[in-house]
């Protein structure tokens, strides 16, 4: 018979300090990925008061419904050079605007936003030769025609080319 017991696994600091290691690396790691994803996709537009906004929402709401109703829409194309919209009625016609304004608008943040006013071109055409900076976008239409609205789109577009 042998008298010599056989030696068990023994847990020690290394043990310890490798747990420790891979527990918080995890959570660094879950942190790092989350906080990357929050400052790189968030969309959220930013507003002076975030309570009169909220007030505003139905009507705003109400608004947009009745003039998606209309069948009016258009089509927004913008490079480094300027932008160039469309306005159609529901079959893809021009459809005439008195006036159009498109407001570009950073997803996050405001010190580059900047609103133009287009020039038509012919019945529902409008085009505008401006230097658009490289990025993403949130572009907001807004036509006008007798003092009413008749189109308000918005679209977000990423403008894409070197800046000189």
């Amino acid at each position: 018979m042998s008298t010599a017991s056989q030696k068990g696994f023994v847990f020690t600091g290394w043990h310890m300090a490798g747990i420790m290691v891979l527990f918080f690396g995890t959570i660094i790691s879950v942190n790092v990925f989350m906080a990357y994803n929050a400052v790189t996709t968030w969309s959220g537009l930013v507003v002076p008061n975030t309570y009169v906004a909220s007030q505003q929402f139905n009507g705003k709401v109400a608004q947009a419904r009745a003039l998606a109703a209309s069948g009016v829409n258009g089509r927004l194309a913008v490079t480094a050079d300027g932008a160039s919209y469309a306005v159609l009625d529901a079959d893809g016609q021009p459809v005439e605007a008195d006036s159009l304004v498109l407001n570009f608008k950073r997803p996050v943040g405001e010190h580059q936003d900047f609103s133009i006013e287009m020039v038509a071109e012919g019945p529902g055409v409008f085009h505008v030769s401006r230097e658009v900076l490289p990025g993403h976008w949130i572009v907001e239409a807004i036509a006008e025609r007798g003092g009413e609205r008749i189109l308000h789109h918005a679209e977000r577009v990423s403008v894409h080319g070197a800046r000189k």
